[in-house]
């Protein structure tokens, strides 16, 4: 029986495709990102990350397994910790100052991802948050893996392919992909389709999270 992050893959294909071949991804490898979209980029991500974090630790309140318990609370933990002090290092690098976060809106695409992300936890169950999640790790990991061979002549766009391609971070993909075909395995068919839609949709805002930034979206 098929696994259902491999059902899950096979859906996505089209969404993570277009994530790979997406000017943001492409011009991040070749160095002709514009610096100021790079930033824009980190400073939305830096809400979304914000969040993610704190989802990993509301699922896993909700979880009985232990090992997935304890893989979310220290995903959440890992997250604040290792992605802050990545980023803290390309803020400051760039020149974003903690006024300038302060006072940067929340851009619709951001706002809508994390919102979808809270909605398949608090209206539906853990199992779908976690399919929720997953496309996050799962992306940056194929992101990272796709564009480490050529690199970028820039360098902070080289610290944060390195980021996604690291055995840490494959690692924690890989956990986080076998977590969600264990919800999937004990889910009902009925579920399993919330699980497929709730990834789907992730994909979906992952796309345009790239989109989001290439032309800094505003409300």
């Amino acid at each position: 029986m098929a696994k259902i992050t491999d059902t899950m893959c096979e859906q996505a294909e089209p969404l993570f495709e277009a994530s790979f071949n997406h000017p943001f991804v492409k011009q991040l490898s070749s160095g002709s990102l514009p610096q100021q979209t790079f930033r824009y980029y980190l400073k939305q991500d830096r809400y979304y990350l914000q969040n993610f974090a704190a989802l990993h630790s509301k699922i896993a309140d909700q979880m009985t397994d232990p090992d997935i318990k304890d893989f979310l609370y220290a995903g959440a933990q890992g997250f604040n910790d290792s992605e802050k002090e990545v980023r803290t290092a390309f803020f400051e690098e760039l020149n974003i100052t903690q006024k300038e976060i302060v006072q940067t809106p929340i851009a619709p695409n951001a706002y809508s991802y994390v919102t979808h992300m809270y909605h398949e936890l608090n209206e539906g169950t853990p199992s779908r948050a976690a399919a929720a999640l997953l496309p996050c790790y799962w992306l940056y990991n194929e992101i990272g893996q796709r564009l480490i061979q050529a690199g970028s002549p820039i360098k902070v766009y080289q610290q944060f392919i390195e980021t996604y391609d690291s055995p840490a971070f494959t690692t924690a993909t890989n956990k986080m992909r076998a977590i969600v075909d264990q919800l999937g395995a004990s889910a009902s068919a009925e579920e399993q389709e919330q699980m497929q839609t709730a990834f789907l949709r992730s994909s979906y805002f992952e796309l345009h999270f790239w989109e989001m930034a290439y032309k800094h979206e505003q409300w």
